[in-house]
């Protein structure tokens, strides 16, 4: 789910055999058995490398979009994707799969393409180029431009853009859903509520009838409940102001939608929106998520400037590495050095990050305005300063 789950590699995969809408047979298998399916259900084993690499990397990441957005289960589906080429990717039950293909699965079955500056991976949209043409990939052309001599990510490019980039050995666990698990309502706090006020901050940008939540504080208060009982109105849902798995995924499938987070083209979700840990709540580490990865993203960012402190690699996992670099600019900084991020060490952090980046910005001359900022962060340009979805230009 956008915002609350850092992207990651699922165990197993439940694939529904036909279309969405119609009767079929649901299938759980592991993530890499079923690439290994889509890939030799969709392309050639005889085809060059670079071509199957390239075909190979887009299915994975178009089926990452789809775990990552919930795409189908916050539509009340209990699958993660299906098997129909009319909106994902073909899958054979059963069918055997070629040795080479299955070669080059286990070598980059975690590994996923996104937009520079953007946490979700790329729903990386491709057809045959044939018989039919989209605006992603098309799979015959990967193969005629590999055989120009082109590389796997000048492939990539030609069809994604310049602004790609692969993430590899994302982590592999259990499929994680969005949803607490308990309904949010009037006097809850915590990382939930703060997903919950930016899903309906995003969504009010389309629908202004819903008003928004400021400050953005992972408490529920008057304002939270109000805005959520209108987005129940506007929705057909009970207007109580209670925030239930129905209200919750039809925020998901709602916030996904505006942003086109499933699409090709999306507003991204970049690491700067994210305002830091709900006030209580600390990083540590064994912490993981969006809020990790934006830490890991600052200090790399501090890391540029300063030698004492190192730049990560963002992966959304707390683990020794960042704790270390936690100490270091906890040092730097004049605060007690814990390796542990509390809302004075996150502010401390994020200051010396926003001091950095308007500095940059400002000899560089760049645009400074929100909306102008947001443009650089979606084309993988530095990003200036904190951007919070609703964010307008000025």
């Amino acid at each position: 789910m956008p915002i609350t789950v850092t992207p990651y590699i699922p165990q197993t995969i439940t694939v529904h055999t036909g279309p969405a809408n119609q009767w079929a047979e649901n299938v759980t298998v592991p993530f890499s058995d079923y690439i290994k399916n889509v890939a030799s259900s969709e392309i050639y084993p005889t085809w060059p490398e670079a071509a199957l690499r390239a075909n190979i990397l887009a299915q994975i990441s178009f089926a990452l979009n789809r775990i990552y957005t919930e795409f189908y289960p916050s539509r009340g589906y209990d699958f993660d994707i299906t098997g129909s080429t009319m909106n994902d990717q073909k899958f054979i039950k059963g069918r055997s799969t070629f040795e080479n293909v299955d070669n080059l699965v286990d070598e980059l079955f975690t590994t996923y393409i996104r937009r520079k500056g953007s946490v979700e991976p790329l729903s990386a949209k491709f057809c045959n180029g044939t018989t039919v043409t989209c605006d992603g990939l098309s799979q015959w052309g990967s193969e005629a431009l590999a055989r120009q001599g082109l590389g796997t990510m000048d492939i990539l490019r030609r069809y994604y853009g310049n602004d790609i980039e692969l993430v590899s050995n994302a982590p592999i666990r259990n499929i994680a859903y969005s949803y607490p698990g308990y309904p949010l309502q009037t006097g809850s706090s915590g990382n939930y509520v703060t997903v919950l006020q930016v899903m309906l901050n995003r969504i009010s940008r389309n629908y202004p009838a819903i008003p928004r939540v400021s400050p953005v504080d992972g408490v529920f208060g008057a304002q939270t409940e109000e805005s959520v009982k209108q987005f129940q109105r506007i929705f057909n849902l009970t207007p109580d102001g209670l925030v239930g798995q129905g209200t919750w995924y039809k925020l998901v499938s709602l916030y996904v939608a505006v942003t086109n987070l499933a699409e090709l083209v999306s507003e991204g979700q970049p690491f700067t929106q994210v305002q830091g840990p709900a006030p209580g709540v600390t990083l540590r580490e064994g912490s993981t998520g969006v809020a990790v990865s934006a830490l890991q993203y600052f200090i790399s960012i501090i890391g540029q400037f300063s030698p004492a402190v190192p730049v990560l690699t963002i992966d959304g996992i707390f683990g020794p590495r960042t704790t270390a670099a936690v100490n270091a600019v906890q040092s730097r900084l004049g605060l007690p050095v814990t390796g542990v991020v509390d809302q004075a060490t996150w502010q401390g952090i994020y200051d010396e990050y926003l001091g950095i980046a308007r500095t940059a910005l400002a000899g560089a001359g760049l645009p400074t305005t929100p909306k102008q900022i947001e443009q650089r962060v979606m084309s993988g340009q530095f990003p200036g300063y904190n951007l919070s979805l609703g964010s307008t230009d000025t």
